[in-house]
């Protein structure tokens, strides 16, 4: 069935909101949980490797080798590192790490919702749709998801410029983008609940740039199949206190290192201090490293890796 027909026949927020709902004792009924005591598992982000400019570590399948060999449980897939995505494509990735005994624990995407433009909106949703059924063909059991910006920064470097804090477009506010962004997601709810993929919104710039903001929209939705991805690297200022603020509904923890300086800035972030939240909040899903320093990946990841272990493992 067609991906916008499905969704304009089904009064899809009202659905997804009933859906998310219906799960919501589910929710309540593992809310609080007991402190970890035990290793996490750690993964790499394949970003650590590419980064969008190293074009001779684009290749999955060397990401994959460098992973296993560098002694790693598992591979966040970066969605935008695939060059095709056709079901032959993910099913060579998919029986690659199963043969070097790694898992496919996470899939990051890019989606943006920051408009008062419908066709826009849908657009992304329609992409997201999209990567939720790569997600699934990968057998990936997480998805990141972003609420996008409001594009009113010159680029990414201009919006890092201004520590990732953007005016809202002329004409609206916060409250329109925050309407947009839970509409978008309680329509894609329902089909990541069918494909069994937790998404998972990021504190990444635009609505996410705050826990408050991130906790706004997953509470809203109030669903299993919409938890936080936690970035140790996106809250520029006092980053321990807000990363305990979201450390009870994260499913996917992704750890920033900078060997060699950051691209944009460095953080000294304390990982023992970091663990510690996150263990006290039960958390005992995979950990995974997303280096991004101006050394050679290749030298920096084993010691970003060494670093997680010894605080995670």
């Amino acid at each position: 069935m067609n991906r916008r027909h499905f969704l304009a026949a089904t009064s899809a927020t009202a659905a997804a909101l009933t859906t998310a709902h219906g799960d919501h004792h589910e929710k309540k009924k593992t809310a609080a949980k007991p402190p970890h005591t035990g290793p996490n598992r750690i993964g790499v982000s394949s970003y650590s490797f590419w980064g969008f400019r190293r074009q001779e570590l684009r290749s999955l399948a060397s990401n994959l080798e460098h992973a296993a060999r560098m002694g790693f449980d598992g591979l966040e897939i970066l969605q935008r590192q695939f060059e095709n995505t056709d079901r032959a494509t993910l099913q060579k990735v998919k029986r690659h790490a199963f043969v070097l005994g790694l898992d496919l624990m996470g899939y990051s995407t890019h989606q943006g919702f920051l408009s008062p433009d419908k066709e826009k909106r849908q657009k992304n949703i329609d992409h997201t749709l999209d990567c939720l059924e790569q997600a699934y063909q990968l057998g990936i059991p997480t998805m990141r998801v972003n609420s996008g910006t409001w594009g009113t920064s010159k680029n990414f470097d201009d919006l890092m410029a201004k520590r990732g804090i953007e005016e809202p477009l002329k004409g609206y506010t916060e409250k329109d983008a925050y309407e947009w962004v839970i509409d978008a997601y309680a329509k894609l709810v329902p089909e990541a609940a069918n494909r069994g993929v937790i998404m998972g919104l990021e504190n990444h710039w635009g609505l996410g740039v705050t826990p408050e903001g991130i906790k706004r929209v997953v509470d809203a939705i109030d669903s299993p199949w919409l938890q936080v991805t936690l970035d140790t690297g996106n809250f520029l200022e006092d980053p321990y206190d807000r990363l305990a603020q979201l450390a009870p509904q994260t499913v996917l923890m992704q750890t920033k290192t900078y060997h060699g300086g950051g691209r944009w800035y460095t953080l000294d972030l304390d990982y023992a201090r970091i663990a510690k939240i996150m263990k006290e909040a039960g958390f005992k899903g995979y950990v995974s490293l997303e280096f991004e320093g101006k050394e050679d990946p290749l030298t920096a990841i084993p010691k970003s890796l060494a670093m997680l272990r010894k605080h995670f493992g």
